[in-house]
């Protein structure tokens, strides 16, 4: 019988391992790497093994309505072994699912318009709960992609701290899937410099070693761990 988790908790292993050799490789300490590991679209019963069996504590997901649905027994699951998650949205979040997100994640990283700064800072006010706060920048400048424009990055950045009261930790991004990241997680980090910012969401499976050495932070591996899914992977 294929032992399909103890696979998984082995490809978990190893991606660690190797977070930490590219960390000091790049003069880098490893412990000042989170490993986002991207659960979205995978069932509750393929993510416990990283959990229980690998001590994953951080994912990530795209949906809220995917992760309410998911986490809440993964959560209570994990504290009854002495776990507590961590989670992270990165897919789009539209500003009528802002207060559930508010209520469902500790990481939002894909704040990309007033609006939804707004509606997060509306939601925070309701629920008392204080995410911590990524924004998306659309590095690649790509129509169909969220995400803050670089060139109007600062003063966005300016708006959500100063009109809408939210406090931002770092900056996010998604390279467009033909072109070299480096460039791309180059000129996120510049951005977080000029802005004070000191965390970067950034690399997935194909890229994130060429990340750690450019300064993320925070690495969204997905398909390294859990294996292929439908659409593009992370």
């Amino acid at each position: 019988m294929i032992d399909i988790a103890g696979d998984t908790v082995a490809r978990l292993a190893d991606l660690r391992e190797a977070i930490i050799r590219r960390a000091r490789d790049c003069d880098r300490r490893p412990e000042d790497i989170t490993l986002v590991a991207v659960s979205k679209t995978f069932p509750a019963d393929a993510v416990w093994p990283t959990i229980r069996d690998g001590g994953q504590t951080v994912f990530g997901e795209n949906r809220v309505q995917e992760a309410m649905a998911k986490w809440a027994d993964l959560r209570a699951r994990a504290a009854e072994i002495g776990k507590s998650i961590e989670l992270h949205l990165i897919g789009p979040l539209q500003s009528n699912k802002a207060r559930e997100a508010v209520e469902t994640f500790d990481v939002i990283e894909t704040v990309d318009r007033d609006r939804i700064a707004d509606a997060l800072a509306e939601a925070m006010r309701k629920t008392g709960r204080r995410p911590r706060l990524f924004v998306e920048i659309n590095t690649g400048g790509e129509t169909q992609k969220a995400g803050v424009l670089p060139q109007e990055a600062d003063a966005f950045l300016q708006r959500c701290r100063e009109t809408h009261g939210l406090s931002i930790e770092g900056l996010m991004c998604i390279p467009p899937a033909e072109e070299l990241a480096s460039p791309h997680f180059a000129m996120l980090g510049e951005i977080a410099r000029r802005n004070g910012l000191a965390k970067l969401s950034m690399g997935m499976s194909a890229d994130w070693p060429l990340a750690v050495q450019l300064g993320a932070t925070h690495v969204r591996v997905g398909s390294a761990i859990f294996g292929s899914r439908t659409g593009k992977e992370t």
